[in-house]
């Protein structure tokens, strides 16, 4: 077992089952040495657990909780992609979405639950830079997407 499946371990983390794409849409591309990981959203044993919108339908903690989800199955892909999670160089960057209403400002706070996995999991090599912004809509009406570059040894 690698450090990082010892620190999963450590954290009490399992990582779930990786989800099929819902278009026309590859779950990963692995370009040279960066693993792109499209969009993830909230899915979890086989559904979206957190739909709605943050503020009126959902809860800041539970859309910090699905925000942490869609990291969960960031790694989950990543694992996928590459076979084992000791490959991770550094998390390079990551885009947040999150379902909200026009006056929510607080994106940033939302989105740490992904950023703050990835510092859990990967130390000071999961710092990484960060978009987090606010739609109107997502898909299947999940309250956040996130998606990923990373830097992987090839």
């Amino acid at each position: 077992m690698g450090n990082i499946d010892k620190r999963l371990s450590q954290l009490g983390i399992s990582l779930p089952d990786t989800a099929a794409p819902a278009g026309t849409y590859v779950p990963y591309v692995l370009e040279s040495n960066q693993l792109w990981i499209s969009g993830q959203v909230p899915f979890w044993n086989g559904r979206v657990k957190y739909r709605g919108e943050v503020s009126c339908d959902v809860s800041m903690d539970d859309a910090i909780m699905s925000a942490r989800i869609c990291g969960l199955n960031i790694l989950a892909q990543t694992k996928k992609a590459l076979g084992d999670l000791n490959r991770v160089e550094r998390v390079i960057k990551l885009n947040g979405f999150v379902n909200s209403a026009s006056d929510f400002t607080d994106h940033p706070e939302v989105i740490n639950g992904a950023s703050d996995l990835m510092v859990d999991v990967f130390g000071e090599l999961g710092r990484h830079t960060r978009v987090a912004i606010g739609v109107s809509s997502l898909p299947l009406n999940s309250t956040t997407e996130v998606d990923a570059l990373l830097s992987v040894r090839t």
